[in-house]
């Protein structure tokens, strides 16, 4: 089982978020999940690599892929098992990421997701996840009543 992550890049997340993420990765591992990818980019991204490199320590078998937009771009190689560079070579730079996140998300049985806003390329992602009717785990979910209750002001 294949999964990718989105998550907002300039977002700050707290100890619970991380438990939650931490609880939400492991049991994935235990139905079956044994290949991440992963974009390298922002908070969450970095967040989401950081702990399934922790797990790869009790899950020795699963394989953490940094998906990468642009083909001249350094990444912390310690984070992952290896690089992978979809096939967007002709896509403009601009596009680079987003093209990137659509190749993940088509390549992903899961998609495990923080969104609490609808801009950004987070929230676009996330739409072509819903769009292209993947299984979503929402971990903001629990969170949401706070979120819901500031969308009311």
């Amino acid at each position: 089982m294949i999964v990718t992550f989105c998550g907002h890049g300039k977002e700050t997340y707290n100890d619970k978020i991380r438990k939650h993420l931490y609880d939400t990765i492991e049991t994935l591992i235990n139905q079956g999940a044994n290949e991440f990818l992963l974009g390298g980019y922002g908070a969450f991204d970095l967040l989401a690599a950081h702990i399934v490199k922790a797990l790869k320590t009790k899950y020795p078998n699963i394989k953490s892929i940094n998906v990468i937009p642009y083909i001249d771009r350094e990444f912390d190689s310690d984070l992952y098992d290896c690089s992978e560079y979809p096939p967007i070579e002709n896509v403009p730079k601009r596009f680079a990421i987003l093209k990137r996140n659509e190749w993940m998300v088509n390549r992903s049985d899961i998609v495990v997701a923080y969104v609490v806003h609808s801009w950004g390329g987070a929230a676009k992602t996330l739409e072509y996840a819903k769009r292209k009717r993947k299984n979503i785990i929402q971990i903001n979910s629990v969170f949401q009543k706070t979120i819901d209750k500031h969308k009311n002001l």
